[in-house]
């Protein structure tokens, strides 16, 4: 050891390094056995790695949930925009074949509801020789007839097919219209239950009501237009109207029913219209391409009357 000047403490020597330059390829080679050991299969790092998986799962569903929710109101605004489009266009529901479907059977159906209203009146009127109210129950009766069918078919038949498959004009007015046929269909209905109940109480002698499976089935269908299910309403109305029918001809012809009296041949002729509307209202109001399409605003899209 050497001593530093004036007696300081001694210093140690300078470190010489090796000033050999390395080897051409031994530049950044670390031996394989400097290299740390592979984790353990089952050690502390993998179940951290678990839990934050198992606690991302729920976020992850989430994620998913939503995207779904986006691609379905995404497929659902592509399809009302083709919907729209097509409606436009005419591509879809003008074409010559639905055109066709659409006019017979809106014109059939019309001319069917007008029939029944038509076959009902000259039924009561020529053959049962007019209405009366409380003077002449027997001709007070003749209301009964005559007011359902108006109210239950007629009147509901156009309200249903105004509000499923009318074209000619705007919503808003097709709703009205809907309203207003209802609204005229309440009144005849509960006159021609009125009208049949004082015939029945001030016939001589009185005659008993609710006892045959025709007023059954028409409280049934009162109290279910009541509530507004429409197409089961008209078809029990149907029905109704046809038992009614059945049981007024046994009554009044009896065995010369048989002999097909001119009066039985007006009421089954009002029988199968009945039938006939039943069929073609159903079919109409349950057919999709008559309807208005699901992406068609109140005011939007071109009407029947704007394209002719």
């Amino acid at each position: 050891m050497e001593e530093g000047e004036g007696g300081a403490n001694p210093v140690a020597p300078m470190a010489e390094f090796d000033k050999t330059p390395p080897e051409e390829g031994s530049q950044g080679t670390i031996p394989l056995d400097d290299l740390p050991p592979p984790p353990l299969p089952h050690s502390a790092g993998t179940t951290a790695i678990s839990i934050n998986e198992s606690q991302s799962a729920p976020d992850s569903a989430a994620s998913n949930e939503s995207k779904q929710e986006k691609k379905k109101r995404k497929e659902k605004e592509a399809k009302e925009k083709q919907y729209q489009s097509d409606y436009d266009s005419g591509e879809d529901d003008m074409s010559c074949g639905r055109w066709c479907e659409y006019v017979l059977v809106v014109v059939l159906a019309s001319l069917l509801l007008l029939s029944a209203l038509i076959l009902v009146l000259f039924w009561t009127l020529y053959y049962r020789k007019g209405y009366a109210w409380q003077e002449s129950p027997e001709h007070q009766f003749n209301l009964h007839p005559t007011l359902m069918v108006a109210g239950f078919i007629s009147f509901s038949g156009f309200s249903m097919l105004l509000y499923r498959i009318s074209r000619c004009c705007r919503q808003i007015y097709v709703k009205l219209f809907h309203m207003l046929f209802h609204a005229l269909a309440i009144p005849c209905i509960v006159i021609g239950f009125i009208a049949v109940w004082d015939s029945k109480n001030l016939s001589v002698p009185p005659i008993k009501n609710f006892y045959s499976m025709h007023s059954w089935m028409g409280l049934i269908t009162m109290g279910l237009f009541a509530l507004q299910f429409v197409v089961t309403t008209f078809m029990l109305a149907v029905a109704t109207c046809l038992t009614g029918l059945t049981q007024k001809a046994i009554l009044q012809f009896g065995k010369d029913y048989a002999i097909w009296p001119e009066e039985s041949i007006i009421m089954n002729a009002l029988a199968m219209v009945l039938v006939a509307l039943g069929i073609l209202v159903s079919y109409a109001v349950r057919r999709d391409s008559f309807g208005r399409r699901p992406g068609q605003s109140q005011d939007g899209g071109k009407l029947i009357s704007e394209r002719l």
